[in-house]
């Protein structure tokens, strides 16, 4: 398989810390290496203004980090106390770990999650060992970033 894929809906979360940009980026820092991951980019993190009177958005914070091996992604509805997050990655991770982490973290009171392991007919061509990976994932970033400077 390519990997697993986690989406997490998490209900009664602070509000104060779903309204927070600066939190949000933290959380988005922290989680990759507690979960054994690498940081390809810095976050990306907007806060959004709400949509109107006639849409369910009331505002929030969205974000995403991408990681050598994959990426995360939070959406957060800080009027709700409601907060959306994915981890897809091409290597395991401890999933309850994840849950635990991210719900103690945004103050989460309940947690629905969804895991499905993606590719499953998807062949890796890539060295097992994460170093080697994240060297060639790299190098590969890096000569497609340049290609499409050109």
């Amino acid at each position: 398989m390519f990997g697993p894929h986690l989406t997490m809906d998490l209900y009664g979360c602070d509000r104060n810390k779903l309204a927070d940009s600066h939190f949000v980026t933290r959380v988005l820092n922290e989680m990759p290496e507690k979960l054994g991951m690498s940081k390809f980019s810095d976050p990306q993190v907007t806060s959004v203004p709400a949509q109107g009177i006639d849409s369910f958005d009331r505002g929030g914070v969205t974000g995403f980090v991408i990681l050598v091996e994959s990426h995360m992604a939070i959406h957060t509805f800080p009027e709700d106390g409601y907060a959306t997050f994915d981890i897809f990655s091409c290597k395991d991770f401890d999933i309850k770990y994840a849950v635990d982490l991210l719900t103690k973290m945004l103050g989460a009171v309940k947690v629905e999650k969804n895991f499905i392991n993606r590719g499953r007919e998807f062949i890796k061509h890539y060295p097992r060992s994460t170093e080697k990976s994240a060297e060639i994932a790299f190098r590969e970033r890096v000569r497609y970033s340049r290609l499409a400077a050109h």
